[in-house]
């Protein structure tokens, strides 16, 4: 757990930022997928072990969020703007687990392969049947489309609140360590009062 109450675990800012690459690699892939045909083949052969990827990465981090609960949100945040947060929070925990197993299903239903990387191939875990893969597919665009909203809301939250409320919404889940940034500023502090104190007076 971390030592700062006002920032997230070293562990759970590196899963936050990871996963928040690969949902953004994710989310661009399948809007190309949409629109290039001519790159449809590459784009998929990295759309399926990326998707599994995330799978794999959303339940370390669940288990990792209940091993290290977040900080405290800000005091200038509401209880309305406190519960739509926490509400958005395990929306985006859902869509990352449900989206992939989604897809899986989707590709298991019409018989594709579906292959990670060289020989490596995920089993089935649907059983064949045409109707299923149409609804699949439909409900894995609909998911989807509505992570790249959530995504969206939770990126224009933070923003808000970072540079309009001046809150130190991001601080929580900065890369850098800002209790040794506190630390410093101490340090400074004290070392220029020492200075004051010590300093000839007239």
């Amino acid at each position: 757990m971390s030592a700062n109450p006002r920032q997230f675990a070293v562990v759970s800012r590196v899963l936050h930022w990871l996963m928040a690459s690969m949902i953004l690699a994710m989310l661009s892939i399948g809007v190309a997928m949409v629109t290039s045909l001519a790159d449809y083949n590459v784009l998929v052969s990295i759309h399926r072990p990326l998707g599994i990827a995330i799978l794999v990465l959303v339940v370390i981090r669940f288990a990792n969020r209940l091993l290290n609960p977040p900080p405290v949100l800000p005091p200038t945040m509401s209880r309305l703007e406190r519960l739509a947060a926490t509400a958005a929070e395990y929306a985006l925990y859902g869509l990352m687990f449900v989206i992939p197993l989604v897809g899986w299903g989707m590709l298991s239903a019409a018989r594709y392969p579906i292959v990670l990387f060289g020989a490596l191939h995920l089993p089935p875990i649907l059983p064949h049947d045409p109707t299923l893969f149409a609804v699949l597919r439909r409900a894995h665009t609909i998911l989807a489309y509505s992570l790249m909203l959530l995504f969206l809301a939770h990126l224009g939250a933070v923003l808000y609140h970072s540079l309009i409320v001046r809150d130190g919404m991001l601080k929580r889940m900065a890369p850098w360590n800002i209790r040794s940034e506190q630390v410093s500023s101490r340090k400074s502090h004290d070392r220029a009062v020492a200075e004051v104190a010590g300093s000839p007076r007239d």
